[in-house]
């Protein structure tokens, strides 16, 4: 018996680890693993509502540091230590963005200042056009109207308008203002940009050091889908908007429009947003087209053929060689997320907004797909009667 008993127990010592090993290797509960991923992702959101009066040189030099690591990966690949490869490339971004400070700055404040100044005039003279040309094509209709009361309803709209477009700066503005100021973000931004970029690739290998080895497979293929569709719409949209804003410039400016450059700069550089920078710079020009050089259509076709021949060139040309389709953003879901997120936190919610939305995107997609193949969607249950492995 008592070999019996011997033999009995070491048996059970013997069996004693596998069968913690497996107690181990069972994987969590699905529902703990949202609730924990809920509860981060809810301290995430707490930390960047408190903290976003302060966040905007942080993240302004976080987006700096992602959009060059390719250069620095480049650099390295030719001879250059991380560090160095760092300081050459943040030195010439710096150069680059002072002198084109230095020479585009003056002219853009010189020319907003005169068409804020004359705004009032343009709005005044086509409120005069718009009565002249439409009261006798309503009395043709049948519709007796006042000039006064169809100027007074379109000085209330443009009103409203100038306003809204006031309180839209005003708010974009206070929210970058508040505790640091322009100057502490200028100052700011290039050095967390450069301790960023020398240490980017040792915080990946660290954050993916982190990630449960058991979904660590599918945790890099999602980033690296979350990595391409950030980079290539950032990248891409970037290239995109300069060359639009190029266009519409160059071409106002030989239209003889006055300010110009200054629209078409201003359509071009918010052109990120879908349809609104066009549609912006198309109303701002054709506005001033029409007060500057009535009765001459010509001229006005002509200020209308630079947006239309730019909308063409960005569907058809830009966007699919520069951006492509497989970052997956749909214009009405980004627009939804920077309008979203730009109410919430102001100028770093329009930094955070593409990021965000491109990794919700594809979060979405790998959760549909993971949808379509759980016995929630087929009927047809695993083998140990749960959810796919992945799920």
């Amino acid at each position: 018996m008592v070999e019996a008993h011997g033999v009995v127990t070491d048996i059970q010592i013997r069996r004693e680890p596998a069968a913690v090993a497996a107690a181990e290797d069972r994987p969590l509960p699905l529902g703990r693993q949202i609730a924990f991923w809920l509860a981060a992702l809810g301290v995430v959101g707490l930390c960047l509502y408190v903290f976003s009066g302060i966040l905007l040189p942080f993240v302004a030099g976080l987006a700096l540091a992602y959009f060059l690591d390719p250069l620095a990966d480049r650099l390295e690949r030719v001879g250059f230590s991380r560090l160095w490869a760092t300081v050459v490339i943040l030195g010439v971004f710096v150069l680059v963005f002072v002198l084109a400070l230095l020479l585009l700055a003056p002219l853009l404040a010189g020319n907003l200042a005169d068409f804020a100044a004359k705004v009032p005039g343009y709005a005044q003279r086509l409120q005069q056009l718009v009565v002249e040309k439409g009261s006798p094509w309503l009395e043709r209709l049948g519709h007796r109207v006042q000039p006064a009361d169809i100027q007074g309803s379109l000085g209330d709209v443009i009103g409203k308008g100038v306003a809204w477009g006031g309180d839209v700066l005003k708010s974009l503005w206070s929210g970058s203002q508040t505790l640091i100021g322009v100057a502490s973000l200028l100052v700011v931004t290039p050095v967390v940009a450069f301790y960023l970029l020398v240490d980017w690739d040792r915080m990946i290998a660290k954050v993916d050091g982190w990630t449960p080895p058991r979904h660590r497979a599918t945790v890099r293929e999602l980033a690296t889908e979350i990595n391409d569709a950030i980079g290539g719409f950032i990248r891409g949209q970037s290239l995109v908007c300069l060359l639009l804003g190029a266009w519409y410039a160059i071409g106002l400016m030989l239209c003889g429009l006055n300010f110009g450059f200054l629209i078409g700069m201003l359509a071009g550089l918010i052109s990120f947003i879908p349809y609104v920078g066009s549609l912006t710079g198309l109303v701002l020009a054709s506005s001033v087209a029409v007060v500057q050089f009535w009765p001459d259509w010509v001229m006005v076709g002509a200020v209308l053929a630079v947006f239309f021949s730019g909308q063409f060139l960005e569907g058809n040309i830009l966007s699919p060689k520069l951006v492509g389709q497989a970052v997956g953003l749909h214009p009405v879901w980004l627009m939804f997320a920077l309008f979203a997120f730009g109410a919430l936190f102001g100028f770093v919610g329009l930094l955070l907004a593409v990021p965000l939305a491109a990794t919700v995107g594809v979060l979405a997609r790998f959760g549909l797909k993971q949808y379509m193949a759980s016995p929630i969607y087929t009927g047809v249950k695993t083998p140990d009667g749960g959810l796919p492995p992945d799920a």
